[in-house]
């Protein structure tokens, strides 16, 4: 008697799968390594039983598997309420900035003049750009983030003296990094002034000496200190340095951190460029990819013969950002109003007519009118590092909690918080145009959820 084949025998075999013309498209636009990889991970599937041992049936589960694009990230509904998240990559950037961006993506003049043919300054429509944004400053240059621009200023004016920092101002950025440990890391000195809470300007001339490369200033930005405190304006500062005897000329640099090019009526104690450098700075760095808006930058701003000295350090060049930066930057100092500019200035009103609404399709599509999604007001934030304490009034859907782990792992995923046992969807953050997104990924999540119940 014969004995029956084994069935991992007819397994149809990669090569016969990847010449499916559907295949031969999908590797053009993925990669041929990447498609290769699925396939394989598909026909393994099939050999453990999982799949019928068919080609079309292979083909059509390698097709179902394989990414949108060929990088693994994974665009993201922010319903956080955390306008600049920065597990979220922070600021959401303009049409425009995206466009520019892709149109920068093949050759471009970013370093030749078309006039000439001659090599020319690189990102010149940019800088001119953050020139014609900030009048205040004599000179501007852009690295790639903000934490680099505060290294390269320290490396290029400090390097083995010291630097004046008031002990409160200290602060740690975000994973872990520090503002003392990232000065010192490029061989600078940190002279400490004041305690935590309380700085004074005696403080300040007190440790001014020789040995002085500059004053830094640091934003607190991502927290607060209240009670009994006190603080040195930038003007108390810097008029300080402009009465220092003689010759010793010792620069003041703030670091602003959030990147607000102007004051901003709903952030009024969050420092802006503009202000700061009428206010005697004579170096300003801040963020570009935070209030301002815009792609992972760092700013550099004031002193026109003080940021030519950083623009020719030898080190600026490690720093040096990419086209694509270039022309999403240029595009949101420029362009139409951005998302985190747009969400700053949101109704609360229209937002929580917006929650209703969804509210609403929601009990629609689903036949359900028991409430269980419902619109709420709710309070956002700035996020990002800026503005702490800072509360911006929004709305938001609110569902059941259970649903929020479905919703992240959805297509696509979308990101809630929880609060009081429920799952809220916050619109702040949410573009208007993305809402019958969300309605349908809710459905989803709900049917997927009614389907683990049964098969329970």
């Amino acid at each position: 008697m014969e004995e029956p084949q084994d069935p991992r025998r007819r397994v149809p075999r990669t090569d016969l799968v990847l010449a499916d013309p559907r295949l031969l498209t999908a590797a053009e636009r993925l990669g041929q390594g990447l498609v290769k990889r699925v396939v394989v991970a598909t026909l393994a599937r099939c050999r453990a039983g999982f799949l019928a041992p068919d080609p079309d049936v292979v083909t059509e589960a390698a097709l179902a598997a394989l990414p949108a694009t060929a990088t693994t990230l994974r665009p993201v509904v922010n319903a956080t309420g955390v306008v600049v998240h920065t597990n979220l990559g922070r600021a959401p950037l303009s049409a425009a900035a995206v466009e520019a961006m892709v149109l920068a993506a093949g050759a471009t003049d970013v370093e030749l003049s078309l006039a000439s043919g001659r090599r020319d300054r690189r990102g010149r429509g940019t800088l001119a750009a953050l020139a014609d944004a900030v009048p205040a400053a004599g000179g501007v240059h852009v690295v790639n983030n903000g934490a680099a621009a505060l290294a390269l200023a320290s490396l290029a004016l400090a390097a083995g003296r010291e630097v004046v920092v008031a002990r409160g101002e200290m602060v740690e950025i975000g994973d872990g990094f520090r503002i003392p440990e990232l000065v010192e890391s490029v061989g600078a000195r940190l002279r400490e002034v004041g305690t935590t809470n309380r700085v004074r300007l005696a403080d300040y001339e007190a440790a001014i000496g020789p040995r002085t490369a500059f004053v830094l200033k640091v934003h607190p930005s991502n927290f607060e200190v209240r009670g009994f405190t006190s603080t040195v304006s930038v003007k108390e500062l810097a008029g300080l340095l402009a009465g220092l005897p003689g010759e010793n000329v010792v620069p003041l640099v703030v670091d602003i951190g959030s990147g607000l090019l102007r004051s901003h009526p709903r952030l009024p104690d969050e420092p802006d460029a503009t202000t700061v450098l009428r206010d005697g700075a004579d170096l300003v760095t801040a963020s570009g990819d935070k209030l301002l808006g815009g792609p992972q930058a760092g700013l550099l701003l004031g002193d026109a013969g003080l940021v030519e000295q950083l623009r020719r350090h030898p080190f600026a060049r490690a720093l040096r950002v990419d086209k694509l930066t270039l022309a999403a930057l240029e595009a949101t100092l420029t362009g139409p109003e951005t998302p985190v500019a747009a969400a700053l200035r949101a109704d609360a009103g229209a937002l929580l007519a917006r929650a209703r609404a969804v509210a609403e399709s929601l009990a629609h599509e689903l036949d359900d009118d028991t409430g269980w999604a419902i619109a709420v007001p709710s309070t956002a934030a700035v996020g990002g590092g800026g503005a702490p304490g800072v509360e911006l009034a929004s709305a938001a859907v609110s569902l059941p909690a259970s649903l929020a782990t479905l919703l992240r792992q959805g297509d696509p995923p979308v990101v809630g918080r929880v609060r009081d046992g429920r799952l809220l969807l916050d619109l702040l953050t949410v573009a208007p145009e993305d809402d019958a997104t969300l309605v349908t990924a809710v459905v989803s999540a709900v049917v997927a959820a009614a389907g683990r119940a049964d098969q329970g």
